[in-house]
């Protein structure tokens, strides 16, 4: 990947807001007509070196010494889970430190441009605007932005309902290239008027005071690139699933996140509660609409473009999915995404090295590809060494392996428990016994999701399996208050089939020129 990329929108984004047709086609494909090889819209597939090399060593160790290729690998896979376990230890160890700040008044505060990409999610819309207008930050310096598809008819209705009463814009995209969030963010974006760019979902509620922060933090450092927001479940404690959910969302942005900010390295975002600086965005080419973990990814682009990313401590709360399908279909896009961020990033290992330094480099390697390998192996080996019980006394030396084995297991189980517990403190909750003995149970669903990923990697890499919002009990504005709510709204919807949907240039025209802004702002 070239060191530097050029800005893929800054130009067109500046000619939306001066009123002129949005460019839908630098929103679907921009990146991957400035930058190739940034873009997983071009055959994705691992450098050669990474497997021709690991594959020879194998070959020999094989060759010269049979017997202790077995041995070897063992120990080749326990040093990988010491690594591991002890960065999460040294995470929960290590004390969260956030972006510093200098306080402005409401005059010095930049405009900040809120997009919310959506799509079937008119029965939470309401909700969604109610949340965001508890935020603390001056109206008039507050534009945001609806990014809807152009046939989802009963939210783009819901929308224009909202608008008219709300100031909030809605910007509504016409069917063209993979129909991703990445690619309504790209066309929203064009239509921003702030130098701030913060990122929401449909189901969020955002602490009041978060905008703030970040643009307190961005005024501190002019370097500072984005910043993350730790987000959490107000409906943690509606099941098992949702409070195994939240322990590990607790690790990730409580315990893991600080531990990176603070080494320096690039961070993996989350996909919402992220606030950009809109130069940096521009300068890295903004999202890639053919990455389904479009977040991930961006982390790193700017990583490689010099950009910091901070963290803020006010926080988002979301709602969690409720049963395991729901959980693997989630689950599945975002294994399948981060194995796609790494394989692009991939393409040019020297490149990466250069520019994120070695640091970078082991922060993609545990974060975006460790998701998926452990995911791949975890079941497996569980499988395995409840199998290699039966074997303790029947092989000669199958003892030794076997405890090294269960020592590693449960070291790596350990770690992470703990990591948990201090990321669920920090997160403001006190988490269950019970919920913490049985995270290697919850951690077994990642199995079927990891195989659901690899399926459609080759011929869907970008499907996008719809969650559906509003079916917890739970209400948004007061966390884990169960109240009465009504599912009559939760039927089983399909999922959404994001495919390249490549037209004919003169029918991209004639949409292009169909739609564009359809609400002005309202002030």
């Amino acid at each position: 990947m070239p060191s530097v990329i050029r800005p893929a929108f800054s130009g067109r984004a500046l000619a939306a807001r001066s009123g002129r047709p949005l460019d839908l086609h630098a929103a679907a494909y921009g990146l991957r007509d400035l930058n190739p090889l940034a873009s997983a819209g071009h055959a994705l597939s691992p450098p050669l070196p990474l497997i021709i090399g690991p594959a020879c060593f194998a070959l020999v160790l094989a060759v010269l010494f049979q017997g202790f290729v077995l041995t070897a690998l063992i120990w080749a896979a326990a040093c990988g889970v010491i690594v591991l376990s002890a960065l999460r230890l040294a995470a929960a160890l290590t004390p969260a430190r956030h972006s510093p700040r200098v306080r402005l008044s409401n005059q010095e505060l930049p405009v900040i441009s809120v997009i919310i990409a959506l799509y079937d999610e008119a029965e939470v819309l309401p909700g969604l605007i109610a949340a965001l207008s508890r935020l603390d930050y001056p109206r008039r310096k507050l534009d945001i932005i609806l990014a809807l598809e152009a046939h989802d008819a009963i939210t783009r209705a819901t929308a224009r309902a909202l608008a008219a009463r709300q100031a909030l814009r809605v910007v509504v995209l016409p069917p063209l290239g993979p129909m991703t969030k990445p690619r309504a963010l790209n066309l929203a974006l064009q239509a921003a008027r702030g130098e701030l760019i913060a990122v929401y979902d449909a189901e969020d509620c955002p602490h009041s005071q978060q905008l703030r922060h970040a643009a307190e933090a961005f005024a501190a450092d002019p370097d500072l690139g984005v910043v993350q927001a730790p987000l959490g479940w107000y409906n943690r404690e509606e099941n098992w699933l949702t409070a195994q959910f939240a322990l590990e969302y607790a690790t990730q942005f409580h315990a893991l996140l600080p531990l990176l900010s603070r080494l320096g390295w690039p961070l993996p975002l989350g996909g919402t509660s992220n606030v950009f600086r809109r130069s940096a965005l521009e300068h890295c080419g903004a999202w890639d609409p053919f990455n389904v973990t479009e977040d991930a990814d961006l982390g790193f682009r700017l990583g490689r473009q010099g950009w910091r990313a901070g963290l803020i401590e006010p926080g988002t709360l979301e709602e969690a999915p409720l049963k395991p399908q729901a959980w693997i279909n989630q689950r599945s896009r975002w294994l399948k995404g981060h194995f796609v961020t790494w394989l692009v990033h991939m393409r040019d290992p020297r490149g990466l090295i250069h520019s994120l330094g070695w640091g970078g480099v082991f922060s993609l390697s545990f974060t975006v590809l460790a998701n998926m390998l452990s995911a791949l192996i975890h079941a497996p080996t569980v499988l395995a060494m409840a199998l290699g019980a039966t074997l303790l006394g029947l092989v000669p030396g199958w003892g030794a392996l076997w405890t090294l084995g269960a020592l590693m297991m449960g070291f790596a189980y350990g770690s992470a428990m703990i990591c948990a517990i201090t990321g669920a403190r920090r997160a403001g909750f006190q988490p269950k016994l019970k919920h913490v003995l049985s995270m290697p149970a919850y951690w077994l669903l990642q199995a079927p999701a990891a195989l659901k990923a690899l399926r459609e990697l080759p011929r869907q890499p970008y499907l996008w399996d719809k969650t559906q919002h509003g079916v917890s009990r739970a209400r948004r504005e007061t966390p884990d208050d169960a109240a009465d709510h009504s599912l009559a709204h939760a039927r089983r919807r399909r999922p959404v089939r994001a495919r390249r949907l490549a037209q004919r240039q003169a029918l991209k025209s004639a949409q292009a020129a169909s739609y564009s802004l359809d609400a002005s702002h309202h002030r």
